[in-house]
C-alpha cells in the first residue's frame, strides 16, 4: 500500500469516526448554528408559498447513474427529495420528481413510498410522480419541460448531474415567476445555473442542503466534520509553506 493510499484511508476513517461521535451527541447537535445560506432560506420560503398557492414542487435529479462517478450528488439529492416530500406532505399537490437515468427513478420512488409510509398516507401514494423522462442528457430536458409546464410546478430544484442543457429546464421552470434553485457538481452546469436559476448552491453547499432541510444529527454532524477536516487540510498547507520558506530562505532542511 502506496503512502498516499494510506493517508486517503486515514482521512475517510476520520470523517467517519467525527461523524460518527457528533452524530451521538444528539442534544448538542440539535443546537448547533449553521452557517446561513440565502438559497436554502429561500428555497424554504418558496416551498411554502408552493403549498399554500396550491401548486406542485418540482425535483430534478440529473442523469448520472448511481452506480457512475456522480453517484454522490446522486445520493444527495435523494436526501433531498425526502426532505422536500415530508415539508410538502400537507399539499393536496404531492411533488414530482424526474430524471434521466432508470436506477434514480427506482430509488426515487422508494425514498417518496418510505415518505408516504412514515406519515401514515400510504394509500396516497403514486409511483408515476417519479419519472424517467429521458434516457440522453437533451431528451431527458425535452421530457422534463412538459413535466413543469403541465403539472403546474412552482418551485423547482434541480440537484444533480447536469451538462450545459440545464438551461433549458431553468428557462422553463422561471416562467411565470417561478422558482429554480440548482445544485450540481459539474463545472458547466455550475455556471449556467449562475446565470440561468433564481439560486445557486455552489461547491460543498450542495452536499449542505440535506443538513439545513431537516434537524437531523448526523447530518449536522457531517457538516461539522466537514469543517474540521477543511481546517486541518488549510493547517498542513500552510505548514508546509512556511516550512519550504525555512527551506529556501534559512537552509532548514525538514525533509
Amino acid at each position: 500500500m502506496s503512502i498516499e493510499q494510506m493517508i486517503g484511508g486515514g482521512v475517510v476513517a476520520l470523517a467517519a469516526v467525527l461523524t460518527l461521535v457528533f452524530g451521538l451527541m444528539r442534544k448538542r447537535m440539535s443546537g448547533l448554528p449553521l452557517r446561513n445560506l440565502p438559497a436554502i432560506t429561500s428555497l424554504k420560503r418558496s416551498v411554502g408559498l408552493t403549498i399554500e398557492d396550491g401548486k406542485r414542487l418540482h425535483v430534478s435529479l440529473g442523469n448520472s447513474s448511481i452506480l457512475g462517478a456522480g453517484n454522490a450528488v446522486s445520493l444527495a439529492g435523494l436526501s433531498v427529495v425526502e426532505h422536500l416530500a415530508l415539508l410538502s406532505m400537507i399539499s393536496d399537490r404531492p411533488p414530482v420528481v424526474t430524471t434521466g437515468e432508470g436506477s434514480l427513478m427506482l430509488l426515487g420512488q422508494d425514498v417518496l413510498r418510505y415518505v408516504y409510509r412514515k406519515g401514515n398516507i400510504l394509500n396516497k401514494y403514486d409511483p408515476r410522480l417519479v419519472r424517467q423522462t429521458g434516457f440522453s442528457p437533451y431528451s431527458y430536458v425535452l421530457g422534463t419541460i412538459p413535466v413543469i409546464a403541465q403539472e403546474n410546478v412552482q418551485t423547482s430544484v434541480l440537484i444533480g448531474r447536469f451538462g450545459a442543457e440545464v438551461a433549458f429546464i431553468n428557462d422553463s421552470a422561471r416562467r411565470g415567476n417561478g422558482y429554480s434553485l440548482g445544485a450540481s457538481d459539474d463545472l458547466t452546469a455550475q455556471a449556467v445555473m449562475l446565470g440561468t436559476a433564481t439560486d445557486t448552491l455552489v461547491g460543498e453547499e450542495l452536499f449542505a442542503a440535506p443538513a439545513y432541510l431537516s434537524q437531523n444529527s448526523f447530518h449536522r454532524s457531517s457538516l461539522l466534520t466537514q469543517d474540521i477536516l477543511r481546517w486541518i487540510l488549510i493547517a498542513v498547507i500552510l505548514a508546509g509553506v512556511i516550512l519550504a520558506i525555512l527551506n529556501q530562505f534559512l537552509g532548514f532542511s525538514f525533509l
